[in-house]
């Protein structure tokens, strides 16, 4: 089997579960997702178009590229970008949940096509946005991913020409190599900080202390935010706490209405000789003693 025509081959198998688990990632029946075979970042998956059997569903010669692909019909043709689109995103959630799993922490997610490829059949890039894989090796390498040097074409841009003039579609969809191959030649820039480099080996070093200090500045913020959430939430069971004991307070020091009224019995007897009424009972009701201290509202601020 060809190396070029690799992913064909995969793309046309009845069942690709039985794909090799190096390669195979999943399917649907609209879609193929394998690893690719020479990570560039340290996730790199490829989602393939599979072809329809069905007549008005894409063929195997209309699938052999994006150039292809968009000088069909362009609803099919946008309708199989979508389900890529689909799948890519599905995949994007995977890689993230990875991410975390065994880094700590997310960083962004690259979906989008090379406008030259280099190997036959469509397929669509999902690699995370470090570039700091085992299989980047040369500056052709680098600048096909690079994310301004204009030979990687996001997803998102490609869909956007289903709603531009056809004139600007037709222009677009010829793909003239001639265009874009002397991008690949760009001078080594770190698509982080955009600082020159001299040669690969320098290349690989710079873009994995970005990730590293990335990596640092992502995890200080996640850990910054817990320890504020942390803190408020202890403040608000601090006055929850405070509010509810204040009003116990306020509730066991306020007499009742049955304490603060003797029985006639006992006021009987608390009348002395020398009473002004003779012995009369007074009929004023005794002073009810209120408290003036209400339970503590606090405020604070939540943000």
């Amino acid at each position: 089997m060809s190396h070029l025509a690799a992913l064909r081959t995969y793309a046309v198998r009845a069942e690709p579960a039985k794909l090799p688990p190096s390669v195979y990632f999943s399917h649907t029946q609209a879609t193929l997702t394998v690893f690719d075979t020479f990570p560039k970042s340290l996730f790199h998956f490829l989602v393939l178009p599979r072809p329809s059997p069905a007549p008005s569903g894409p063929s195997v010669l209309d699938l052999a590229s994006l150039r292809s692909l968009l000088r069909t019909d362009p609803a099919s043709a946008r309708a199989t970008l979508l389900a890529l689109r689909q799948e890519a995103l599905r995949l994007r959630d995977h890689i993230e949940a990875e991410m975390l799993a065994r880094y700590g922490f997310r960083w962004d997610t690259w979906i989008g096509f090379h406008a030259a490829p280099s190997m036959e059949h469509l397929h669509l890039h999902v690699i995370s946005a470090d570039l700091c894989g085992p299989a980047l090796k040369t500056k052709k390498h680098y600048n096909s991913f690079h994310p301004t040097a204009g030979f990687f074409l996001p997803l998102d841009h490609v869909l956007s020409l289903f709603d531009a003039t056809p004139s600007y579609y037709d222009s677009f969809s010829k793909f003239n190599k001639a265009q874009y191959e002397p991008r690949l030649k760009q001078d080594l820039l770190c698509f982080h900080c955009g600082a020159p480099q001299k040669n690969i080996p320098a290349l690989k070093a710079h873009l994995l202390h970005e990730w590293e200090q990335l990596r640092a500045r992502t995890k200080w913020h996640l850990d910054h935010h817990a320890q504020q959430q942390q803190k408020r939430s202890l403040q608000l069971a601090t006055a929850t706490a405070t509010a509810t004991a204040d009003a116990a307070i306020a509730t066991a020091t306020t007499p009742s209405a049955a304490s603060a009224v003797p029985s006639a019995q006992k006021r009987k007897r608390q009348v002395g000789p020398d009473d002004d009424d003779g012995g009369e009972l007074d009929d004023r009701q005794p002073k009810r003693c209120h408290l003036d201290r209400q339970p503590s509202q606090n405020a604070m601020d939540i943000d």
